[in-house]
């Protein structure tokens, strides 16, 4: 049982006790590893994935309200569906992730210093 301790501005903070944990459920594992670990292979998710985002509103609620749809499928038409009741880019994110990776990131650096070079008795030196 954690241990209780009153604090000053009037609230309790709770401390575990040594192997004793706060969040025993833990984070919530992602969509495509629940799926890996159903069976599924990485090629199946991912074409799975690519079919379902290119479906519109009509054909993804008839993925899920469909009663002989595999897990897969519905796994990913819920998430997509729960993103977009919620606003949430981060399944799509995810998703997209998964199948085509991430964009490759640019930089641009320019360095407007200086460079002293010194020749002395046949030798540089910057």
């Amino acid at each position: 049982m954690a241990k209780r301790t009153p604090q000053s501005h009037g609230g309790v903070l709770s401390i575990p006790q040594k192997g004793e944990t706060n969040n025993p459920n833990g984070r919530p594992r992602k969509y495509v590893s629940l799926l890996k670990e159903q069976g599924y292979k990485l090629a199946e998710v991912n074409d799975c994935i690519q079919a379902i985002m290119s479906m519109d509103m009509q054909e993804l609620k008839a993925v899920w309200d469909n009663p002989k749809a595999t897990v897969l499928e519905k796994t990913i038409a819920g998430a997509l569906r729960k993103s977009l009741e919620k606003g949430s880019l981060y399944s799509i994110d995810t998703l997209l992730t998964r199948v085509y990776g991430k964009p490759k990131e640019t930089a641009h650096i320019t360095n407007d210093g200086k460079i002293e070079v010194v020749f002395t008795k046949g030798k540089t030196i910057l």
